[in-house]
């Protein structure tokens, strides 16, 4: 199946595609109305808006070093995790998701990155934890179970909410433990709420793409032991159709759906040529005319 995601409500019916993604919060901050004829998709913990507005809301490492496009290899702003207000506020998003559309994507979810969040509230909150678990507050393997244990609270949390099917994306890194220490994504707890996870292979072109197999047939193997499904989620803003095509057909090989980002217009071309493409050659016999 091909899906597409996208902003502009009218794409989600394009005969083209079999299933629609509707941005409902971005990581601008941007709302809209959920759909009741697409998945509605939320981000989660990315939010420009909120962090400019209230930037105690925003992530910390030991050093003070706020979570925001200002810093090296971000490019949206944070929200701690911790911070019950915002999470409160999430959950009430979800529900109207939900109340739209039995179907919900949560995007964006877990901690920036692995030195994140040393805020006065995170550091209770870990405190608390390890002397009820009889954890050392110096262990580093107690941090990064603490951080899982918020991320997959915040998820189970959201399920309850969500009647049908659950779709969490994953960043693209399918080495074993990279999405536990960098994000708090622990993905045996997190297959029990989880119905599909979605992987999004980004590229402006696609010129080569022994990468993208590389790393689909990386994430085959992390989920393998678990009850869950994945698809790959493909980047179609200005790729030629022929470099569309080709990743395609890598990602097909490995992933249930391939969904298209941001270009559905593009997305919708690429799989009419290759509707036709698959067309070509066929044969008739003369008395085929008449059956």
């Amino acid at each position: 199946m091909y899906g597409v995601v996208t902003r502009n409500q009218d794409e989600i019916d394009w005969p083209e595609f079999d299933r629609g993604f509707y941005e409902v919060k971005d990581v601008t901050g941007r709302a809209a109305e959920p759909l009741s004829n697409a998945v509605n998709m939320i981000s989660c913990f990315g939010d420009n808006a909120a962090a400019n507005e209230s930037p105690e809301l925003v992530p910390v490492d030991a050093e003070g070093n706020l979570a925001t496009r200002d810093r090296t290899y971000f490019d949206w702003a944070y929200i701690c995790p911790t911070n019950e207000k915002y999470r409160d506020g999430l959950l009430e998003i979800v529900e109207d998701a939900a109340a739209a559309n039995g179907d919900v994507r949560l995007d964006d979810v877990g901690f920036p990155r692995d030195e994140y969040c040393h805020c006065d509230r995170c550091t209770r909150l870990f405190e608390e934890w390890a002397d009820d678990n009889g954890r050392d507050t110096a262990d580093d393997d107690a941090w990064f179970e603490w951080r899982a244990e918020v991320i997959s609270d915040f998820v189970a949390d959201a399920a309850d909410r969500i009647p049908g099917r659950v779709y969490l994306t994953l960043y693209p890194d399918p080495y074993p433990g990279h999405l536990y220490r960098r994000a708090g994504l622990d993905i045996e707890a997190l297959s029990e709420y989880v119905d599909e996870f979605v992987v999004p292979l980004y590229d402006l072109d696609y010129g080569t793409t022994y990468w993208l197999e590389t790393i689909a047939r990386g994430f085959v193997s992390l989920l393998e032991p678990y009850d869950v499904e994945f698809s790959i989620e493909l980047y179609a803003v200005d790729v030629e159709v022929d470099a569309l095509i080709h990743a395609i057909e890598v990602a097909d090989e490995y992933a249930k759906d391939v969904l298209f980002g941001y270009d559905a217009s593009n997305a919708a071309a690429t799989l009419r040529r290759m509707t036709a493409d698959g067309k070509q050659g066929k044969t008739f016999r003369p008395e085929d005319a008449t059956r």
